[in-house]
């Protein structure tokens, strides 16, 4: 079994300095692939880094994050745009709404937002879109720039049964599955189900939303085998069935290269 971690940040210094210790135990325990999403300015350089240490594993995302979006947001914006021309990337992310901290700069994410948008449907990438108290603002901006001609993944997805209705609609997009499914008053697995399994992907979202029983605990990419236990769980499946499907719907998605389907 290969497994495929769509969605972590394993360049950050939470990870500091073992990174290359949890890569060798990914890599053993099955996973074949890590996506790394960029966050901000300040990130790009430790995701490269890590990413040129481990060209045929990790592989990474150029976007700005909405929480990183403030008063130099254009600038920022312009310095993340001018690395898509400089190597490749399996998607664009991680990108979105985040209405949770604050809605101060809702305008410029907005704004920001639906920039990185076009700049999926111009380069063909997919986009890895982060959502958190604004999922009505997120699906206005899909619409507004054209959401048929994009594909990509509603990244931790924890939307409830209206909302996963809205994104089935979505025949290009796929929903990212985490540690959240484990959490003892999650209804996520209840949820999930009313959707097919091709319409997932596996990821951890690492360092963070540890799955039980390492919840409160750093987030490590191996912990996302008790992830894909639990949808296994879930759809009825066997572990095996469960993680070949998510690793077809990850290629399906995802520029990777190397990786035998």
């Amino acid at each position: 079994m290969k497994l495929i971690d769509t969605h972590n940040h394993l360049y950050l210094e939470e990870f500091d300095p073992q990174q290359d210790e949890l890569v060798a135990i990914a890599k053993e325990s099955g996973i074949d692939a890590l996506l790394l999403p960029n966050v901000d300015t300040t990130t790009i350089g430790r995701m490269h880094d890590l990413c040129d240490r481990y060209p045929d594993f990790a592989y990474p995302m150029m976007g700005l994050h909405p929480t990183s979006v403030d008063e130099h947001y254009a600038e920022n914006l312009k310095t993340t745009e001018s690395w898509l021309n400089k190597r490749p990337y399996c998607g664009i992310g991680e990108i979105g709404i985040d209405l949770y901290w604050d809605k101060t700069y809702l305008k410029q994410q907005k704004e920001v937002f639906e920039e990185q948008l076009r700049w999926s449907i111009d380069l063909g990438l997919p986009v890895a879109i982060h959502t958190r108290d604004a999922f009505p603002e997120v699906f206005d901006s899909l619409y507004k720039v054209g959401c048929e001609k994009m594909t990509g993944v509603f990244h931790s997805f924890t939307g409830n049964e209206d909302e996963l209705e809205e994104i089935k609609k979505l025949t290009n997009f796929k929903i990212g599955i985490n540690g959240v499914i484990t959490f003892k008053n999650s209804r996520l697995s209840e949820i999930i189900r009313q959707t097919d399994i091709h319409k997932i992907v596996l990821e951890t979202d690492a360092p963070y939303l540890a799955p039980v029983p390492y919840r409160g605990k750093r987030n490590e990419p191996v912990y996302i085998w008790k992830t894909a236990e639990r949808v296994a769980q879930t759809y009825g499946l066997t572990l095996e069935e469960t993680v070949e499907t998510a690793r077809k719907n990850a290629l399906n998605l995802f520029k990777i290269e190397n990786k035998p389907r």
